[in-house]
């Protein structure tokens, strides 16, 4: 794996370790970051389960503000706490060792948690977790999400996810090989949805 752009561009980044982790390949995160472009300078960025933090890393790479990286396996919180060594980052970004749903009700009573930008790729096997992480945020949770926020969900293009979950809309699928991204957006109109 390799950064793709950015102050940190080509830098090689390690991954965890067995089929535990299942990081976004390069054309898949080039993809997402082609969209997000316009999006991301000066942005808060939260990437939910991190894994190597391949995807929050590419987003400080790109001029994010701010990054959060969630990410509950003890390997794969080392491996991330390696490459962001390796790579000499010291600022920008917050490690939040635990489970996503621990993490987000955290925030929720914590000053400065908005982000502009969500990322979540549970593993594959975890069907269940996009649901219950889409739900709360686009629920109980979805003020911790700045106004005109984007929510994206990598999964299996086979993999059905809802068009809607509570104030979150799908805008926009793209679809490459066997993964998928789902690109959410706050529903403004009704927030109690």
């Amino acid at each position: 794996m390799r950064i793709i752009a950015g102050k940190l561009r080509s830098r090689l980044l390690q991954a965890p370790p067995g089929l535990a982790t299942r990081p976004t390949s390069d054309r898949l995160r080039e993809t997402l970051f082609n969209v997000l472009a316009p999006r991301i300078e000066g942005s808060t960025f939260l990437d939910l389960y991190a894994g190597s933090g391949a995807v929050g890393i590419e987003a400080l790479s790109r001029g994010a503000a701010n990054v959060v990286l969630v990410e509950r396996a003890p390997a794969a919180v080392a491996v991330l706490r390696g490459n962001l060594a390796k790579l000499g980052l010291t600022a920008g970004y917050r490690i939040d060792a635990g489970s996503v749903g621990t993490a987000l009700r955290r925030m929720k009573h914590g000053a400065g948690s908005i982000f502009d930008l969500v990322f979540l790729d549970p593993p594959y096997d975890a069907a269940k977790e996009y649901a219950s992480t889409l739900g709360i945020l686009g629920g109980e949770l979805a003020a911790l999400l700045a106004a005109g926020a984007l929510v994206i969900a990598e999964h299996r293009r086979k993999e059905w996810l809802e068009d809607e979950y509570g104030a979150l809309q799908r805008a926009r699928l793209l679809e490459q090989g066997d993964a998928a991204l789902s690109f959410y957006a706050a529903n403004p109109a009704d927030p109690n949805k």
